[in-house]
């Protein structure tokens, strides 16, 4: 089912007309001439192929819709639904365009909210693993982010809040990947400045804990006490019930070392910063 008012309106009583029907069961005719129908009988039809689990088709009989009445009510309820419908069956590309239009078109309509969600969950839809390229997630968290700051009163801005944390967290694994990988290749330096990247940008995600105790592997691996035992101390103040924290506490007191922030390196200034409160 759709969350909006404008992708919810089958009709109680399917009524359609003796050629829409004829080839009901077949999904859509895309050579029968639709011009002699009205906007309501090829919309209702749209609705039916939905009911059918035939999007694809529906989204043709809601663009037919588009085509031939262009001006009218009907038009700017079936670009919403091509939009839905496109995005029903995966064609993420055609349901953005469709979303656009429709933003572009009807900005302060009551479902441009829903439009622009469905932009961006045409983005969001295809992050579906971490080594993928990361391009569409910044996209998917540019176009929740707008849903958010540009409709915090629709019954959308929930949903978008909880995914935009998700495909921040997202990015934030595709750096702990690179960073674990040159890790283990002894690239130190490469691995630190990604698990900086996390500690600095993504420190609200549930990566932080690891590229803290991450760091502390690396820097010990270079010889760099200082940077290994401040990295420890934010683990300490912010992780203590991590299970990081317990591991990362193991290899410093392992070599007489301790959680406790030295020098004046990055880690012990954001360290200053989380005692006063400045950085959580």
């Amino acid at each position: 089912m759709v969350g909006t008012k404008a992708a919810v309106r089958f009709a109680g009583a399917i009524l359609l007309t003796a050629v829409l029907t004829a080839c009901g069961d077949k999904g859509a005719d895309r050579n029968q001439n639709l011009e002699g129908f009205t906007p309501e009988q090829i919309f209702t039809r749209g609705e039916y192929e939905l009911s059918q689990n035939r999007s694809d088709d529906a989204a043709w009989y809601f663009s037919e819709v588009e085509r031939l009445y262009p001006y009218s009510d009907w038009a700017k309820r079936a670009l919403i639904m091509q939009a839905f419908s496109f995005h029903a069956d995966k064609n993420y590309e055609e349901s953005r365009a469709a979303a656009q239009r429709y933003i572009d078109f009807y900005p302060t309509d009551e479902d441009a909210a829903y439009a622009q969600y469905l932009l961006a969950l045409s983005y969001y839809d295809q992050i579906d693993e971490v080594g993928r390229d990361q391009g569409l997630t910044f996209q998917a968290l540019q176009s929740l982010r707008t849903v958010i700051e540009v409709y915090p009163d629709s019954e959308y801005a929930t949903s978008a809040v909880l995914k935009f944390d998700l495909a921040f967290d997202h990015l934030a694994g595709k750096e702990m990947e690179i960073g674990r990988y040159y890790l283990r290749q002894d690239h130190y330096t490469a691995a630190i400045n990604r698990f900086r990247v996390v500690v600095e940008d993504f420190q609200t995600t549930t990566h932080t804990a690891e590229a803290l105790y991450r760091l502390i592997e690396a820097y010990l691996s270079l010889g760099l006490v200082d940077e290994a035992q401040s990295a420890g101390a934010i683990l300490g103040y912010n992780y203590q019930s991590s299970e990081w924290y317990d591991a990362g506490y193991k290899l410093l007191t392992s070599r007489g070392l301790e959680l406790k922030s030295r020098g004046n390196n990055w880690l012990s200034q954001i360290y200053r910063q989380t005692i006063k409160g400045e950085w959580l």
